[in-house]
């Protein structure tokens, strides 16, 4: 594995397990928040190994969008959603309305979980 990649996937993979802890203790805004970590620090790994510097953002769509297209067009969507939680997860006063819905729930963190295991799933497939 490429030892930028492996790095970062080390990192990855202890949101990932942030996530998890967070998500059974019924905290799902931290486990929002990892799981964007993990997600994040993941596409940074791929976009590192493929030569490219990864952008100094927390922004997945920034991310997504240096990866050549259609490589995640099936969870594209999804990875987009994602950004929602990085603000309103870390700040109490983040703007009004950034989550209609309030605090993320159940449902959220536990869709956020599911997308942050298949990316790292995907990337270290592709990386073998």
């Amino acid at each position: 594995m490429n030892p930028h990649l492996e790095r970062w996937l080390r990192f990855a993979r202890e949101d990932l397990r942030m996530a998890e802890l967070a998500f059974d203790d019924g905290i799902y805004n931290q486990a929002c928040f990892h799981a964007h970590q993990a997600i994040e620090k993941a596409l940074k790994g791929l976009l590192e190994a493929q030569g490219q510097v990864p952008p100094r953002t927390h922004k997945l769509v920034d991310l997504v969008r240096q990866i050549p297209q259609g490589k995640w067009g099936d969870l594209e969507s999804q990875l987009l959603r994602m950004d929602r939680f990085y603000i309103p997860t870390r700040y109490p006063d983040a703007l009004p309305g950034m989550l209609p819905e309030g605090w993320p729930g159940e449902k959220d963190a536990r869709e956020a979980l599911e997308l942050a295991r298949e990316v790292l799933r995907r990337i270290m497939e592709e990386s073998r």
